[in-house]
């Protein structure tokens, strides 16, 4: 069984944007952040991020599944959003951050505005398919952002195609595997090979016609448990975009399989 060590496969959220964890952005010498209303947006541009790595390793990893929006700053200084702001993920409320100055060892950096939601996998994968709503509204609803993403609340996975469980794979055969849901046509998928007890994973060549990503198993892979890692992104389709300049982003997958290689 593969077990978990820090120089095992980094995980794919280790790439993302540091606007997961709430990036910060130098403000050289400000000190202050000026206050503003949700008006003040609307030259920003606002991106989106939908995380959903399934690591085998660590399941519960922090930002695992996760959707966030983040807000460009003002070409000049740093802002805050006014106190009362609410945010909503279809109904849901999510965790806002006004954003602002922040301390960090002793030098101020100006923190975006940004707004997430940790979602449950488990509960995606089995509802319907639905339309991705986002609202950031004032009290009494004088101004509001919104961004709606057609078809993008559900859950994504590469789904084994051929016989068997795909449990094992052998050495110098051809394997498939399908991004789903299949009306979305991810980008080039990355395939990485990490042996059980290895320090740096392998990165397999592949071919792929839309959502379908194939390998050959290399034939001089160790006979040995791996762990088989399938990643891509897809930027998702923008139904509604408005109180801000524009919206942009992607959606980023990663499916973990624990595979035993044989001869």
């Amino acid at each position: 069984m593969i077990r978990s060590r820090p120089v095992f496969l980094s995980s794919p959220l280790v790439a993302l944007p540091l606007l997961l964890s709430g990036g910060l952005a130098g403000c050289g010498g400000r000190t202050e952040a000026t206050t503003v209303p949700l008006a003040e947006l609307a030259s920003r541009t606002l991106t989106y991020t939908l995380v959903d790595t399934d690591l085998l390793e660590t399941p519960d990893a922090a930002g695992s599944h996760r959707f966030t929006v983040t807000f460009s700053q003002a070409d000049r200084g740093c802002t805050r959003l006014n106190e009362g702001v609410v945010a909503t993920f279809n109904g849901q409320p999510m965790t806002l951050n006004l954003g602002g100055v922040v301390d960090t060892g002793g030098r101020d950096s100006c923190e975006q505005t940004q707004a997430w939601l940790d979602f449950e996998p488990e509960a995606w994968a089995v509802e319907p398919i639905e339309d991705i709503r986002v609202f950031l509204e004032e009290p009494g609803g004088e101004h509001t952002v919104s961004l709606i993403l057609r078809r993008a609340k559900t859950k994504r996975r590469f789904a084994y195609q051929g016989v068997g469980s795909g449990t094992t794979l052998r050495r110098g055969q051809t394997y498939s595997y399908l991004w789903e849901p299949v009306e979305e046509v991810p980008g080039p998928a990355i395939v990485t090979l990490l042996r059980e007890e290895g320090r740096a994973p392998a990165t397999l060549e592949t071919t792929q016609e839309e959502g379908t990503v194939t390998f050959k198993l290399p034939s001089a892979t160790p006979i040995s448990i791996h762990l088989l890692r399938l990643l891509a992104t897809t930027p998702g389709e923008v139904a509604e975009c408005e109180g801000v300049e524009k919206c942009e982003g992607s959606f980023v997958h990663s499916s973990d399989y624990e595979v035993n290689v044989a001869q």
